[in-house]
């Protein structure tokens, strides 16, 4: 008797793919400093770990008195002062317009759209940078980590800095406890069987002479739950 391949088992909803929320600091969004040039203050009061993410989190107490996570870039320490809003300075930690930020300065936790609490650039060691400005369009072009330009709007918020955390990649996890672990708090089944490498009643690529797939990996947007694998609905496969 087979078993039902991973989505099928992850799409039932159970504790072993479920992300551990409960476990999760808070949902890291600016400060929202309010309408016109109002901007808000603020003092960093500890540095923590998330179990959500591989970099740091700050604990701020604002000027208002309410305590905020949020994520913190490289060179903030318990006892800076940070603001957010119109008008503040650019350092590394303040949060301000992308069109009050100098062109070629590198920024993270970027809005997709004014007030959204941020969206781009988030993970460990990464940073974008602002690449021009469009006055008469009202946008800002900037340099996604990955090389790529896009275009955002001129209200939108991002953090002088580069996200702190970096260098993870550079340490290995050394042992397969260390990676259970990781992967534990992700909501990710360690260790992963290759499909390949099962019998034919576990998954549709299992089985043959020798490891391969045996049959195209391009399937239909309504396949079956136990078909559904490889390239689902792909327009294109293949190097380009």
């Amino acid at each position: 008797m087979g078993k039902r391949i991973i989505s099928q088992r992850r799409g039932r909803g159970r504790p072993t793919y479920r992300s551990p929320s409960h476990k999760y600091r808070a949902k890291l969004e600016h400060v929202k400093p309010g309408a016109g040039d109002v901007r808000v203050g603020g003092l960093v009061i500890d540095i923590v770990h998330d179990p959500a993410r591989s970099a740091p989190v700050g604990l701020v107490k604002l000027e208002n008195g309410e305590k905020k996570y949020i994520i913190i870039p490289e060179g903030v320490c318990v006892g800076d002062e940070l603001a957010w809003g119109r008008g503040v300075p650019v350092k590394p930690g303040n949060t301000l317009p992308l069109k009050d930020i100098p062109e070629g300065s590198l920024v993270c936790n970027i809005e997709s759209r004014p007030g959204d609490g941020g969206k781009f650039v988030r993970s460990s060691g990464t940073a974008a940078t602002v690449v021009s400005h469009e006055v008469d369009k009202n946008r800002t072009m900037v340099q996604l980590p990955s090389g790529s330009l896009k275009w955002l709007p001129m209200r939108c918020m991002a953090t002088i800095g580069v996200v702190a955390g970096g260098g993870r990649l550079d340490k290995p996890f050394v042992k397969a406890g260390t990676k259970y672990h990781k992967l534990r708090s992700r909501a990710t089944k360690y260790p992963r069987t290759s499909a390949v490498a099962m019998n034919p009643v576990d998954h549709p690529f299992g089985g043959g002479g020798k490891q391969h797939t045996g049959k195209p990996k391009t399937v239909a947007r309504g396949a079956s739950p136990g078909r559904k694998v490889g390239s689902i609905a792909a327009r294109r496969t293949g190097k380009r």
